[in-house]
């Protein structure tokens, strides 16, 4: 592969594999991986167990209040060989893939501030370029100058099948029609909201991964990689 650094953003639906996909991108090219997704499960955390969210309801101000307070950081995790996400010093990894987290996790996502301070810290994760970076607008709002930027999609109960096999894998005691519901839920919210909607840049490649292995998926991404390194 060719030596030249290049801001690789990755936007797409939720539960289609973005952050897996992501992961093995970065370890193929030795670029950092920034899981931004992980970034508005942590504040959400946050919010929960600090109270700003009662009953699934987001108390907009009062999360706004704890920003502050807020602070995450990335540590490699040798035995995962992929970096854990830290809040205020606490490994929350786990934690921010609870349904509760994926419930309110939009809501919390459509907060100005929070946008604002989470885009801010991106901007100056992927400042020295060999990023790779998924979202929901790392391409069109984050990073809109990135060299590769790439569109995941999958069909929604593809995604829920997965989404199910990975939180009862964990031993989370959820239904398929739960997570399915939660999908939908999700791609209506991450789409329709007003800052920052989940939207396909103009200059994106799509790839529906809906029926694609992980080495079909990589094989596809070399192909769209060399090509922009080529230019």
């Amino acid at each position: 592969m060719d030596n030249k650094r290049i801001i690789i953003a990755i936007d797409g639906h939720s539960s289609c594999g973005k952050s897996t996909f992501a992961k093995a991108i970065a370890a193929r090219l030795g670029y950092i991986f920034i899981d931004t997704g992980a970034m508005y499960r942590a504040v959400t955390l946050y919010a929960l167990e600090h109270g700003a969210i009662h009953s699934g309801i987001v108390e907009e101000a009062e999360v706004e209040a704890m920003l502050e307070d807020i602070n995450i950081d990335f540590r490699f995790n040798p035995s995962r060989g992929a970096s854990d996400i830290y809040v205020n010093g606490d490994l929350v990894e786990g934690k921010i893939r609870t349904i509760e987290v994926s419930n309110c996790v939009s809501a919390v996502s459509s907060i100005a501030a929070v946008r604002e301070k989470l885009v801010a810290m991106q901007q100056e994760m992927g400042r020295k370029r060999g990023v790779v970076m998924d979202g929901r607008d790392i391409g069109t709002v984050v990073f809109p100058e990135a060299e590769l930027k790439i569109y995941m999609t999958a069909e929604p109960r593809v995604r829920a099948e997965r989404r199910y096999k990975e939180l009862t894998e964990k031993g989370d005691s959820v239904t398929l029609e739960e997570i399915y519901e939660n999908v939908v839920s999700r791609d209506k919210a991450d789409m329709t909201r007003k800052i920052s909607p989940l939207r396909q840049a103009e200059d994106a490649i799509v790839l529906d991964n809906s029926y694609m292995s992980v080495e079909e998926q990589m094989a596809w991404f070399d192909q769209q990689y060399c090509r922009v390194i080529s230019q």
